[in-house]
């Protein structure tokens, strides 16, 4: 039996994961991957000690910290289900195993949002994509389009630019919710054209997507543009589908926590980042949450004894 059981290796995860090794804590980290959210930022450029750093590239900073560390970890894995019996608790993950701990810090972080459009599940990993630093070197000197309106939206259309021809930036309202400066900038790159007052319909394709539908909903009318690849960046969902009874939601679905300890409902449970109600959603932040539940768990371990 662990001490601690860490869900998730994004900035709060990871952070968790440090601060519990150095308490010395018996811990496993179980995650999926390390890219989450902050990996797949094209360009950083508000993480304390970088001018300006590749999302994927800080991340691999974080991992490599943690590699460094005396902490069980099974990446790949993904949590399907939590349990608590008396004071133990025991994880459920895809690969049919169970692990039981102590405590338990849930920081899994958010999933992409879906457009949930016909030809949006059908052309995943075959034109449709959520992550641009992942898949956008793959389209290079193919027309693309991202959906979305957003910083997020923007960033991955400068990032598209590098390698496409053209690049339609798609929103659905009646302008960008992107900063001011974002817009300002994507206008001086010729390729990338926002369209707005654009409501996505269909993802059109046979083998590959070959091209997007969308409705102007100024003139209702029907429009397709030909496109190679659809990027999705209309915000995020948190990733809770594995915990219900054990913990409260707001009406976004996040978990509610104590924000001076980061603890749930559930005596021994706790969770921070992106995952949680917590307002500003931004990498220091997750980070400073992750160190903040570890310590947490690490004093209610200390009350057991």
């Amino acid at each position: 039996m662990y001490d601690l059981i860490i869900i998730g290796g994004g900035p709060a995860g990871i952070t968790a994961g440090i601060y519990a090794a150095r308490k010395k804590l018996d811990t496993l980290l179980i995650t999926k991957n390390y890219i989450s959210q902050a990996g797949k930022a094209v360009w950083i450029e508000n993480y304390p000690g970088f001018k300006g750093i590749v999302g994927l590239d800080l991340m691999n900073k974080f991992k490599e910290q943690l590699d460094k560390l005396e902490i069980d970890i099974n990446e790949g894995e993904e949590v399907k289900g939590i349990k608590k019996k008396g004071n133990v608790f025991e994880i459920r993950t895809t690969e049919k195993d169970r692990y039981t701990a102590k405590t338990v810090i849930i920081t899994s972080g958010r999933d992409p949002r879906p457009l949930e459009v016909p030809g949006e599940k059908e052309f995943i990993g075959r034109g449709v994509s959520y992550c641009v630093t992942c898949d956008g070197p793959l389209f290079a000197r193919k027309i693309v389009a991202v959906a979305g309106g957003g910083n997020s939206a923007f960033m991955a259309a400068f990032e598209l630019a590098k390698y496409c021809p053209k690049v339609y930036l798609v929103e659905a309202g009646a302008k960008p919710k992107a900063d001011e400066i974002n817009q300002e900038r994507a206008k001086a790159v010729e390729i990338i054209e926002v369209i707005c007052n654009a409501k996505i319909k269909e993802i059109r394709g046979k083998d590959f997507v070959n091209s997007l539908v969308y409705e102007d909903q100024l003139s209702q009318k029907i429009n397709e543009l030909p496109v190679a690849g659809v990027f999705i960046e209309i915000g995020s969902l948190p990733a809770t589908g594995f915990v219900k009874d054990l913990v409260d939601f707001n009406e976004r679905d996040e978990i509610q926590i104590d924000p001076e300890t980061c603890s749930t409902k559930t005596p021994g449970l706790f969770a921070a980042g992106d995952v949680t109600d917590i307002r500003d959603k931004q990498i220091i932040i997750a980070g400073g949450e992750g160190a903040k539940a570890a310590l947490s768990a690490y004093y209610y371990l200390e009350n057991l004894k």
